[in-house]
């Protein structure tokens, strides 16, 4: 099988999250199976145009912007014929591969709609332009093979048409702890991911300052524009690690007491299930995406009102209650035992196998 992949990130850029490590993770095992996967992205300061990570070629060319019609122009001059199956990976726009790809089956893969996230990360007056227009880029794809991660997003689809939509699991790169890890000796909360509007750590921020009780610690992993912001804040009992390795991310995720997600909607949120995986559970606001990755009651809290005073209130809620806090995180480990990128790799293969010998 020879697979092209368009994302406009590629794993080593320095932007990529959740979805660039799924579908690194994904592309390696199409490669231990005996395909052939190259990744086309834009290009990066320092980058190579061309490598080769874990078997998967990366090829890149053109940033955020002109990717889309370099995608274009690279598969007429130097992709034809050479491909069985195209997969348009969407974040916030299509490649529209369906367009120019006549030779090869063509696969639609998205892992959230944008949406909200416009009016978080774009300016006036691309957020609203983008907020208008994602609906008619994403129902061009409607009649064909689509691939998401959550069934949030599935329903989100079907809303707009679509009606063969398949969804893979996520997975985690390292095994659950077998029992619950030795918690900090203080009350903790992680947050693990980017530091940007969209993310809403700084909601997390004001609703830690709610809590006020000289005690409770708040460590921050992830990097991002939003971090000089928290840095002049100067709040008490905050502490920032930037990026770390995944040696040091498992650990600080296993001391931690409780994780928190306050993102506005997720594709899934993998930091989630790592954070499930260390025996630690989730405060999120009941959002797309967090409210399949958080089993409510069972693997931490969803809360419906999106304000830093019924965060804080569902974080205190964990933190001072022992018992519930316990069977949180045992349900947990249970639950992170369930996820794998082999499983997700089968999931994914089967779905391309069907498109191109259906």
């Amino acid at each position: 099988m020879r697979v092209l992949i368009f994302n406009w990130k590629d794993i080593k850029h320095p932007g990529a999250g959740g979805a660039e490590v799924l579908t690194m993770e994904n592309a390696k095992r199409f490669v231990e199976r005996g395909w052939e996967v190259t990744w086309f992205s834009s290009a990066f300061e320092g980058c190579k145009k061309e490598e080769e990570i874990d078997g998967v070629s990366i090829v890149r060319a053109g940033n955020k912007y002109t990717v889309y019609s370099e995608a274009r122009k690279h598969y007429k001059k130097w992709f034809t014929g050479k491909f069985d199956i195209v997969i348009d990976e969407t974040n916030t726009r299509p490649f529209f591969a369906k367009d120019f790809v006549k030779d090869a089956k063509v696969i639609f893969f998205i892992h959230q709609l944008a949406k909200e996230w416009w009016f978080y990360e774009t300016k006036f007056p691309m957020n609203f332009l983008g907020y208008l227009l994602e609906p008619f880029w994403l129902k061009s794809y409607s009649s064909y093979p689509t691939v998401t991660v959550s069934e949030s997003t599935k329903q989100d689809l079907e809303r707009l048409g679509f009606r063969n939509v398949s969804i893979i699991s996520e997975g985690i790169s390292f095994k659950p702890f077998s029992k619950l890890p030795k918690k900090s000796s203080k009350p903790s909360i992680v947050y693990l991911g980017r530091l940007n509007k969209g993310k809403r750590v700084l909601l997390a921020l004001e609703a830690f300052k709610q809590i006020n009780d000289g005690e409770t610690e708040f460590w921050i992993v992830g990097d991002g524009y939003i971090r000089r912001e928290i840095e002049k804040r100067k709040v008490e009992g905050v502490k920032l690690f930037g990026k770390v390795s995944e040696e040091k991310k498992i650990d600080i995720l296993s001391k931690a007491w409780l994780h928190v997600n306050p993102s506005v909607r997720e594709g899934w949120g993998i930091n989630v299930i790592e954070a499930n995986a260390c025996g630690t559970p989730t405060v999120a606001f009941d959002v797309p995406g967090l409210r399949d990755s958080v089993v409510d009651g069972y693997t931490g809290l969803l809360v419906k009102e999106q304000s830093k005073e019924a965060l804080a209130e569902a974080i205190i809620k964990v933190l001072k209650d022992e018992r519930l806090r316990l069977k949180l995180s045992r349900n947990s480990l249970k639950w992170a035992r369930r996820f794998s990128w082999d499983k997700s790799a089968r999931e994914f293969m089967r779905v391309i196998e069907g498109v191109v010998n259906g």
